[in-house]
């Protein structure tokens, strides 16, 4: 009896040592193969490492990759930090907040493939300012996004004279960032458009805006390479009537020095020699006058 019972203690502390050895070897295999099988089935995506704001140019430092399922990788998720963070024409701009370890994708970003957003391509301190456009103002509609114009206004400086009509500019040489709500530079025929979007300093802002409410603002299109400043800030009805040409002062004639024309001589009064000469004495209030010879 005791024979058995030892017999078969032993068996069980075998079977028992055998299982504990099967199970540690199974689970350090599956442990062992799970980082390969993660690895084998996940796609990179650059994430950001730090909340950015609406405005934030993009830097490699802010970003990195991590790694997502591929059945669960957004779409046109960004695989490399060097991608995600410039663009042709310089570093992407933020257009919508995106949180920390959030994948950045094109349409929060400036770029190929970003949503359209006006405010992202203009220049540092510059402002967009929107025109009435038509047929004549709009040169025919053949003004396009990325064209030079100038800002003109025509106003009279007395309503009740027409002659006081005058042009002056109120800004040269600006860019056309917008036409319409487009800014789409292909184009194949003009087309009149009611607005049109200029990108202009603050204080031009200011003056564009005030002078569409007291005269008529239009667009004078410029060659495409052409800088030059304009020579002539205000135009007026004299110049129209000197057929356009800016007025120029005549040049002074020389003018010789005449000698002045003698005075007629007049004849010398005879000198009277005085015979007498008053005297006058005031005692108090009262003044006498004496005449005294000579």
């Amino acid at each position: 009896m005791q024979t058995r019972t030892v017999v078969s203690l032993a068996v069980a502390v075998v079977l028992g040592l055998g299982a504990v050895l099967a199970a540690r070897v199974y689970l350090g295999s599956a442990h062992n193969a799970e980082p390969a099988a993660r690895d084998v089935g996940s796609i990179p995506v650059v994430v950001a490492s730090q909340p950015l704001a609406r405005g934030f140019k993009l830097q490699p430092a802010v970003l990195k990759v991590a790694r997502y399922p591929a059945d669960a990788v957004p779409p046109g998720a960004f695989r490399t930090v060097a991608e995600a963070a410039s663009a042709q024409g310089g570093a992407r701009i933020v257009l919508k907040d995106i949180g920390s370890n959030e994948p950045v994708l094109p349409d929060r970003v400036s770029g190929p493939g970003g949503r359209a957003n006006l405010s992202g391509s203009l220049g540092e301190g510059m402002r967009a300012v929107s025109l009435r456009a038509n047929d004549v103002a709009g040169v025919g509609g053949f003004v396009l996004p990325g064209d030079r114009v100038d800002v003109l206004l025509t106003r009279s400086a007395d309503s009740n004279a027409p002659e006081t009509s005058l042009t002056q500019v109120l800004a040269e040489n600006v860019r056309v960032v917008g036409v319409d709500q487009s800014d789409n530079q292909a184009a194949d025929k003009p087309v009149v458009v009611k607005a049109i979007t200029v990108e202009v300093t603050p204080d031009q802002a200011q003056v564009i805006t005030l002078a569409q409410a007291v005269g008529a603002v239009s667009l004078s299109l410029r060659q495409i390479s052409d800088q030059a400043p304009l020579l002539r800030q205000v135009t007026t009805v004299a110049d129209l009537a000197r057929g356009g040409s800016p007025r120029v002062a005549a040049p002074a004639m020389p003018v010789r020095a005449r000698a002045p024309a003698p005075a007629p001589r007049r004849a010398a009064a005879p000198r009277l020699e005085p015979r007498a000469t008053e005297v006058r004495v005031t005692r108090g209030v009262v003044t006498t006058g004496y005449q005294v010879a000579l």
